[in-house]
């Protein structure tokens, strides 16, 4: 007995570091599931409460089961939602996913697509014509086509 006893002893230093290697893991996956997991997962909600708290009448929204419409009358806990000329239907603040806004382009953003739209446009047709000029037989046929006007 008295030599286990002495063993144990011996074995105790090593044991520590050997706890210490082993709870080093788990504390690092807790941390990656609070980051990674639980973290985006309250931010969204604080944001969907946000946007609940905020909805207001004559806003566009659509239910959590696809329904799209416009917001009629706001209560305490629920939402009258206007989905046709004559169907209003009432719903829980719950049930409703987003609020959809008319994207509007701005004019800035309008002028750069158009140049992009007219740099490609550009690209397109002096490709087509080198498509063209590079076979005789293409510029032949356009010449009779001069020709005939």
């Amino acid at each position: 007995m008295g030599t286990t006893f002495v063993s144990l002893l011996q074995a105790a230093p090593s044991s520590t570091g050997s706890l210490l290697t082993t709870f080093i893991p788990f504390g690092l996956v807790i941390l990656i599931f609070y980051f990674l997991i639980i973290r985006p997962q309250n931010k969204k909600q604080k944001d969907t409460e946000r946007m609940l708290s905020a909805l207001k009448k004559g806003d566009r929204i659509v239910t959590i089961g696809g329904v799209h419409g416009v917001i009629q009358a706001v209560k305490d806990t629920t939402v009258v939602v206007k989905v046709d000329e004559t169907c209003k239907i009432e719903y829980s603040r719950s049930a409703i996913a987003t609020i959809v806004s008319d994207v509007k382009v701005e004019p800035k953003v309008a002028k750069k697509i158009d140049k992009k739209a007219d740099k490609k446009a550009l690209a397109d047709a002096a490709a087509a014509e080198e498509a063209t000029a590079e076979t005789p037989a293409a510029e032949a046929d356009a010449a009779k086509a001069e020709e005939k006007k």
